[in-house]
């Protein structure tokens, strides 16, 4: 009795440390939001940057007694820009979890099924050749169409076998990454040669397409897609411990995990057309997360939204600080700061 009775008190304390943990990371949330929205070439003082926002929402109430510039850096440039950079880690990092449970490869992240390369294929037709074909939407449509060509080659590898085996696919995904990666460059190469420039700079990773206008679409990927991967967290688990496992807990294993990569095609997809290639997030903050919160997807998942979010906001910050007032592609950072991560894992023996 006694025993049973220090088991409930145990996962109390655990659900409540969870708990404060995520409202710790919510507050870190929004003082590092405070302070990305100050920094950069033109300083601008945290209660001004707030005045501002405050201004914008409740105009009666807040006298304007700052510039117009500054009004127009904070509001139209910086705080677009600091939320596209917490959806975009918010949603690489969930996206590599998941993909991490569906194969049981620690491995796993939207580069290595050929996600990001499909998407980038897309993205690169139009900025090269097709142009703006549907005004604003032109390269998420296009990068989510290439998202989709990528999860149907690898589909198409696989489909033979009667079961979806996590080797295969991982194997599969190369083999869909390099293709969709030569078509590319073959796209760069026959373009025009300062279309080619832009690519390449887009393909290394920036937020500097942020704008209010088309922040609604990464939102509504991002928000909606982590809210069905939270609801088929138990699911997740069940893969975790075996396709045997999953299945005589009542999942259709293969179904499953076609849904899984519909819908992490889709989120890395929207995000990697408005931001170019960002490596390493989604494979890096899902390993740090499970040193704190464990493997349990349920907890994992938005754990891991909040801190991949705080992580690319400060990111964003090193990349408009270190070389101002030229700006330093978040991908460099990114697969530095990645490389430097696994190096350390490495040497720990994990």
């Amino acid at each position: 009795m006694a025993s049973g009775a220090g088991s409930v008190m145990g996962r109390f304390q655990y659900r409540r440390s969870y708990r404060l943990l995520l409202l710790v990371l919510a507050g870190l949330l929004l003082l590092s939001a405070g302070f990305a929205v100050t920094a950069g070439p033109v300083p601008i003082p945290m209660e001004t940057a707030w005045k501002v926002a405050l201004h914008k929402a409740f105009p009666d109430w807040i006298e304007m007694n700052w510039s117009q510039g500054r009004d127009r850096i904070i509001w139209d440039l910086r705080f677009p820009r600091v939320i596209l950079g917490f959806l975009v880690g918010a949603g690489l990092s969930v996206v590599g979890s998941a993909l991490q449970a569906a194969t049981r490869n620690p491995l796993a992240d939207p580069y290595l099924f050929g996600v990001s390369s499909g998407a980038a294929l897309g993205a690169v037709a139009v900025i090269v050749h097709l142009g703006d074909f549907a005004g604003i939407y032109s390269l998420p449509i296009a990068a989510f169409l290439g998202a989709l060509l990528s999860l149907a080659l690898l589909l198409g590898l696989t489909q033979r076998q009667r079961t979806l085996a996590p080797e295969r696919l991982v194997l599969a995904g190369v083999a869909v990454s390099f293709a969709l990666m030569a078509g590319t460059n073959f796209l760069i190469f026959l373009g025009d040669q300062r279309a080619a420039h832009s690519v390449v700079f887009w393909m290394l990773g920036g937020l500097g397409l942020a704008r209010w206008d088309q922040l609604w679409i990464p939102a509504a990927a991002v928000f909606g897609g982590i809210a069905w991967l939270y609801l088929q967290g138990h699911r997740m688990n069940a893969l975790l411990m075996g396709e045997e496992t999953a299945v005589s807990l009542g999942v259709d294993v293969n179904r499953f995990r076609i849904s899984l990569f519909v819908v992490c095609a889709l989120m890395a997809g929207v995000l990697v057309a408005l931001t170019g290639a960002i490596g390493f997030v989604g494979l890096m903050v899902p390993h740090i997360v499970r040193m704190v919160v464990g493997g349990d997807n349920r907890r994992l998942l938005p754990a891991c939204a909040l801190i991949g979010g705080i992580f690319l906001v400060w990111v964003d910050v090193l990349a408009r600080v270190t070389l101002a007032p030229q700006e330093l592609p978040i991908g460099i950072i990114t697969a530095a700061l990645g490389s430097v991560f696994f190096m350390w894992m490495m040497r720990r023996g994990n």
